[in-house]
């Protein structure tokens, strides 16, 4: 009987251990954080198409959606469309800060026409 109370014990810390280095590598969790602490973090599946990405970038909430089509060679991610969570967050923001989030992007996705929402659109034309 003591045998097994030890045995549970060790695999509960076990499990204990597995959750919390889960925990601190989920990059959903980084995202989070970096949203709250204001810095630029790039949250994407480049493997799957339909999820769309998310981009934290001082203070701003930037979501991308992805569109699959065909380039000369083979099939690939042509077309992102991308807009901010809150508008209100953009105070400050200029047009330098926007390159640098499109030059983000085409690095992941070299083929992609990058189209913004308004008012960023307004602001990039």
């Amino acid at each position: 009987m003591g045998l097994l109370i030890r045995f549970v014990i060790i695999a509960f810390i076990i499990y204990l251990f597995y959750r919390g280095i889960r925990y601190l590598f989920d990059p959903k969790r980084k995202l989070d954080d970096a949203y709250e602490e204001e810095r630029y973090y790039f949250y994407d599946d480049i493997k799957n198409v339909r999820k769309n990405f998310f981009i934290t970038y001082k203070g701003a909430m930037f979501e991308g959606e992805k569109y699959l089509g065909t380039t000369e060679n083979s099939f690939d991610v042509v077309s992102i469309f991308v807009w901010v969570k809150n508008e209100a967050k953009l105070q400050g923001f200029t047009k330098d800060d926007f390159h640098f989030l499109q030059s983000e992007i085409l690095s992941n996705y070299p083929t992609a026409k990058i189209s913004w929402k308004n008012p960023i659109e307004q602001l990039m034309k």
